[in-house]
């Protein structure tokens, strides 16, 4: 693909063209999920300007080429990659997914408190990344309630969120910082009323 033109003054109706031609408007539902997909891809993004560690920065370098494969099985209709003989997104980055969870929890502490997004500047960066890939799998599933989506797409978003959450816990570990866990900061007095 060769891009000769940034703007092109077809989308200035609100519409948008999806992968298979079909103009559609810019807030329909598979615009909202691809573009959130972008989105978090764009978070990554600034997550690994500041990742240092070489092991998680290759992880996620891998994560930002399947999210632009995403967001390509979303912008084209399940007819139209029947049509075109383009295959859907695969299972084996799942797969692959849940081996990056697993290795990383394995060197981790174990959960005993919940974890306040912080820590580490990128490890702050994975935790926003973190939230705009629920964000993404949510309007994924929304999407899935009114046409087809690719098998795979929920299911990769789902492990990448909760990766995104162990690979920030790792970036803070391995810092020697441990996680920032969150304190009860009321308790109940008498009458039930909250006390600071």
């Amino acid at each position: 693909m060769r891009i000769t033109k940034v703007y092109t003054r077809t989308g200035d109706a609100g519409d948008t063209g999806l992968g298979g031609g079909q103009r559609v408007p810019k807030d329909a539902p598979r615009i909202e999920a691809y573009g959130t997909v972008d989105e978090l891809n764009s978070a990554l993004g600034v997550a690994v300007a500041h990742v240092q560690d070489v092991e998680v920065l290759e992880v996620l370098e891998q994560v930002q080429h399947h999210l632009f494969d995403l967001g390509g099985d979303l912008c084209v209709l399940e007819a139209d990659k029947a049509r075109f003989g383009m295959p859907p997104f695969p299972a084996e980055r799942v797969t692959w997914l849940e081996g990056v969870l697993d290795r990383a929890t394995a060197e981790v502490p174990p959960l005993e408190e919940f974890v306040l997004p912080g820590g580490e500047l990128a490890a702050a960066h994975l935790h926003v990344a973190r939230c705009v890939c629920r964000r993404a799998e949510r309007l994924c599933i929304t999407l899935a309630r009114e046409e087809p989506v690719s098998a795979h797409v929920v299911p990769y978003l789902n492990r990448l969120s909760d990766a995104l959450f162990q690979l920030a816990r790792l970036l803070n570990h391995r810092a020697g910082r441990g996680d920032v866990l969150w304190r009860k900061t009321y308790r109940r007095g008498e009458g039930g009323e909250a006390r600071g």
